[in-house]
């Protein structure tokens, strides 16, 4: 990972244009291709970004320069470099992913082994399906055959939502599997995060621990 901090400004091209005036902003260049501009606030949101595959072309040496990024649709972010006040990289090695809590990951367990609550005609693929930034909770197909991600959560969050819409947008590179659809399930979903979802096309599904186990009516609540 290479860390830029820098007095620049940044004009996207592409389907839209936007600007962003001179100020210093953090550059972060991740080992996938991927860069993406940070101000000092917003959270771990970027100011604008550039998923991979993309290609970055620096100025001249020794010179703060132009920085183009150019994805394979021919989207630019042209960063203008003003005045470079820190350069460094580092190397992280392969990510371990996140280690779900002991709920989660019975969730998980027990919604794969009765997959078939999901919809009539639904057949699980895999748990933990592997992918470039971390496994898919459930890869599994519906009663038409269409390919359907599962992000499972104890509270559904809006930072589940972005986790899942990162793993979809990766999966759907795949012409085997493509297109898939997402489904965001939890034991609460949050009302920030279930309008998140259904603005991005994904589904919310609120799962209840006691009924996947056996315990109450097995239906889930599907919305």
């Amino acid at each position: 990972m290479r860390l830029v901090i820098a007095r620049c400004s940044v004009d996207y091209a592409g389907r839209l244009t936007a600007h962003l005036p001179s100020a210093p902003r953090l550059i972060l260049i991740k080992a996938d291709g991927s860069v993406s501009i940070h101000a000092d606030d917003r959270a771990y949101k970027p100011l604008n970004w550039m998923s991979p595959p993309c290609t970055l072309k620096e100025g001249a040496d020794g010179e703060a320069g132009v920085w183009t990024v150019v994805n394979k649709a021919g989207e630019k972010l042209i960063i203008t470099m003003e005045e470079i006040l820190h350069d460094s990289s580092h190397e992280l090695g392969v990510d371990p992913g996140l280690i779900k809590d002991g709920v989660e990951a019975h969730l998980q367990e027990l919604l794969a082994d009765r997959i078939e609550t999901l919809g009539e005609g639904w057949t699980l693929v895999r748990r933990e399906y592997p992918t470039a930034i971390g496994p898919v909770d459930i890869l599994c197909r519906d009663s038409d055959g269409a390919t359907v991600a599962v992000e499972i959560k104890r509270r559904g969050e809006i930072d589940g939502v972005e986790q899942l819409t990162r793993y979809l947008e990766l999966l759907n590179r795949d012409p085997l599997l493509a297109p898939v659809k997402g489904i965001f399930a939890a034991q609460e979903i949050k009302p920030q995060a279930r309008v998140l979802a259904t603005d991005r096309g994904i589904g919310c599904v609120v799962l209840d621990y006691d009924a996947l186990r056996g315990i109450e009516d097995d239906k889930l609540r599907l919305f």
